[in-house]
């Protein structure tokens, strides 16, 4: 899965109709550079590309008061609704992947109803404990890195990371079901957390 497609389809949602200088100060804002490829030449490709897949609404509009050519603002159509929400919610499931899927997904989890995250993230614990079991099948972590050599560390590694993300689900679930964070349906989810409002 790429990360840049869901962040680029999520944060077109959050505005409605956004424009790629939009997109990349929110996702500057909330640091996607430092954790993922959303630098400006990916951002304004993904644009592109998705437009012309039928996922975005390109609409051209008046050029800048400072001159330039139209701007091009983007809009979700319902093929990247769906597209979108299909991402979202099999990111916070999987756990085979990489970073930044996984980081896109929580920052984006609030576009889903509570009960919906919820169950999702509790799929993903459930998947993860899952995952574990089959590397314990040839690794035993209580008899230490060491009974299969050097190699022995890279699923030592892999337990104690699966480990580590278990219990930050947990927490995370947890945290959810104590009413932290405001979903769909709560109000307005992303208050203050984009680029232009922060600015104001």
């Amino acid at each position: 899965m790429s990360a840049i497609r869901l962040l680029v389809l999520g944060a077109v949602r959050q505005h409605g109709r956004a424009h790629g200088y939009q997109v990349r100060g929110d996702l500057e804002y909330w640091g996607a550079h430092e954790w993922s490829h959303a630098k400006p030449g990916s951002i304004y490709h993904a644009l592109k590309q998705m437009a012309r897949q039928g996922l975005l609404h390109a609409h051209e509009v008046a050029p800048s008061t400072a001159g330039g050519p139209p701007r091009t603002e983007y809009e979700l159509t319902d093929q990247g609704t769906a597209e979108y929400f299909a991402l979202l919610r099999d990111a916070l499931v999987t756990y085979d992947q990489r970073g930044d899927v996984k980081t896109a997904a929580i920052g984006f989890m609030v576009d889903l109803p509570r009960a919906e995250a919820v169950a999702l993230l509790k799929e993903r614990t459930r998947r993860i404990a899952a995952w574990r079991s089959s590397v314990t099948e040839d690794y035993i972590p209580e008899d230490g890195p060491e009974q299969l050599g050097h190699i022995g560390e890279i699923m030592n590694m892999w337990i104690h990371t699966a480990d580590s993300e278990a219990e930050w689900t947990r927490g995370l679930v947890e945290r959810i079901e104590n009413g932290a964070y405001t979903f769909a349906g709560e109000g307005e989810p992303f208050a203050g957390l984009l680029a232009e409002e922060a600015e104001g």
